[in-house]
């Protein structure tokens, strides 16, 4: 297959593009004779009703030569670090990120249930689950209380998922089938019980179909954005599950798998190592690292700082998930047997715990998320040789949290340019359902930082450059295709080197015409 006439974003080349067995074997510059071989030229748009019609691979082979039309095309975009299975279930879930108040939440509620009992989908046997909720920016006043979600609720099941995936809300008929112990005040669960409590839905009634459905709905969605691939670190047995999920044709993305420290010593005494290719998968899906949460969250409170957070008595500092000990154990047992690690660490100090315990083990790999950092641990990435995988969205999503609960930081909250000016590798992702998965709201939260161009920038010195945001957006780490690559490719109708606001950039996937996964399309637009 030849793409003819595709262009470079953020310069003038125009080159003709060649792929081969799921990979680009050349990269040319445009010249019309080099058509001379093409037995059909059709463009983006015409390959896109052959692939509707057909399917991806008749369309590949009846269209030897494409022209893109002077389209821009950029490597396929990754999500570094998701929870994939939740953000599918956030397409058919309650969401209730825009409750501004426990009584608007309460208020979706209702509406929710009401619906679901017109609908005649209600079961008072099964969990009615919602999502994202943020607390954290309510009112002292309009915090989540047993009582209101019991009234809301009555005895159906309900069990509301904090934002951040840190704690949960739940009725009293949700506690007692899920054996959880709520605040008797708040009926909040606590992000330990909370993480446990969360894997149950999995096993409801009907669970499994739904599950399967959303699936492929978020894969689709993801490639409607131009994305290729995740890193998945759903808590659960994400290599079995990846597994059969292949062979079930779910099969739009490619996958790293990522393995808790629970579930490690399986992994390794059945002979997983990182990088690992998936059976079935067709080169798609590979075992991930070790993913550790060392510690809490902001929105919870409960990252491990070095400093109080502000405003709150007594005074609380976080919360390690793990000892420095067992963080170090951990490391040392995945180095030791094949796996990069992937640590979770929001606060300062749990990122200087981190740092330590993978100095002395030798680990490779990613600290995930990163939020807070001491300047003195900040070149320490580099030195270590450990990528920072952040979430830009989040910044946008906390930065108001962040003049609340961290007024005296010890540490730079969102370090993105000082972590990138020392060396250290960035990845870039959404930690969905927390944020969307959508590498374009990353990129524009990094670039831009503000979501409006009313609002002025959070942090305006910490902001990348565009070219180094989409760069952190890829598998590649750069924003160009090299002969050599794997044909993971999307097609733009706009540069988006010339987008001057947050609110252009957010909209990108409106501009995104097709995307191409190891040779065959899995996107293109109507």
């Amino acid at each position: 297959m030849i793409l003819r006439e595709c262009r470079v974003p953020g310069c003038d080349d125009v080159v003709d593009v060649t792929i081969e067995n799921g990979a680009v074997t050349a990269i040319v510059a445009h010249n019309d004779a080099s058509a001379s071989r093409a037995a059909q030229i059709t463009n983006v748009n015409r390959a896109a009703h052959a692939t509707h019609a057909a399917g991806a691979d008749d369309a590949a082979d009846a269209a030897d030569v494409i022209n893109a039309d002077g389209r821009w095309i950029i490597p396929g975009l990754w999500d570094c670090h998701t929870h994939f299975t939740q953000w599918a279930k956030t397409l058919g879930r309650l969401d209730l990120i825009t409750a501004r108040s426990a009584a608007e939440a309460m208020a979706l509620l209702r509406a929710h249930l009401d619906e679901r009992r017109k609908a005649g989908t209600l079961d008072p046997s099964r969990f009615v689950v919602g999502m994202r909720f943020r607390h954290s920016l309510w009112a002292d006043s309009e915090q989540p209380t047993l009582a209101a979600i019991d009234e809301a609720a009555g005895e159906q099941p309900v069990a509301l998922s904090s934002a951040d995936m840190h704690c949960g809300w739940v009725n009293s008929a949700a506690a007692r089938l899920l054996g959880v112990h709520p605040d008797p005040v708040t009926g909040l669960v606590g992000e330990l019980e909370w993480f446990d409590a969360y894997c149950k839905f999995d096993a409801a009634p009907g669970a499994a179909e739904e599950t399967d459905r959303l699936l492929r709905e978020a894969q689709a969605d993801a490639a409607g954005k131009g994305v290729v691939g995740i890193r998945d670190y759903e808590m659960a047995e994400n290599i079995d599950s990846w597994i059969a999920r292949f062979a079930a044709g779910i099969d739009g993305l490619r996958v790293d798998a990522g393995v808790y420290p629970e579930r490690l010593q399986a992994a390794i005494d059945a002979g997983w190592h990182t990088g690992d290719e998936l059976p079935g998968s067709r080169g798609l899906g590979h075992v991930g690292a070790m993913k550790m949460i060392s510690d809490g969250s902001l929105n919870t409170r409960s990252a491990y700082c070095s400093t109080p957070y502000s405003g709150i008595t007594p005074p609380t500092y976080g919360v390690l998930s793990y000892t420095p000990e067992q963080i170090e154990d951990y490391m040392r047992l995945a180095t030791e047997h094949g796996f990069a690690i992937a640590c979770h660490a929001i606060g300062d100090e749990a990122n200087t715990i981190v740092l330590d315990a993978a100095e002395r083990t030798h680990a490779h790999g990613s600290i995930e998320h990163a939020q807070m950092l001491k300047p003195t641990d900040i070149p320490r990435f580099a030195a270590l040789g450990l990528a920072a995988s952040i979430q830009p969205q989040h910044a946008m999503d906390d930065r108001d949290v962040i003049g609340r609960f961290w007024a005296n930081p010890a540490g730079i909250p969102y370090a993105f340019r000082s972590l990138f000016e020392a060396g250290a590798t960035l990845r870039m992702g959404s930690d969905a359902p927390v944020a969307p998965l959508d590498p374009w709201l990353a990129i524009s939260a990094a670039a831009f930082g503000t979501e409006s161009s009313e609002r002025e920038p959070f942090q305006p010195e910490q902001c990348l450059d565009v070219r180094t945001a989409l760069a952190a957006s890829t598998a590649l780490g750069r924003d160009h295709l090299r002969p050599g690559d794997a044909a993971d490719l999307v097609l733009l109708d706009c540069d988006p080197y010339a987008l001057e606001s947050p609110e252009s950039m957010r909209a990108m996937p409106a501009h995104v015409t097709a995307t191409m996964l190891a040779g065959h399309w899995t996107y293109q637009a109507c």
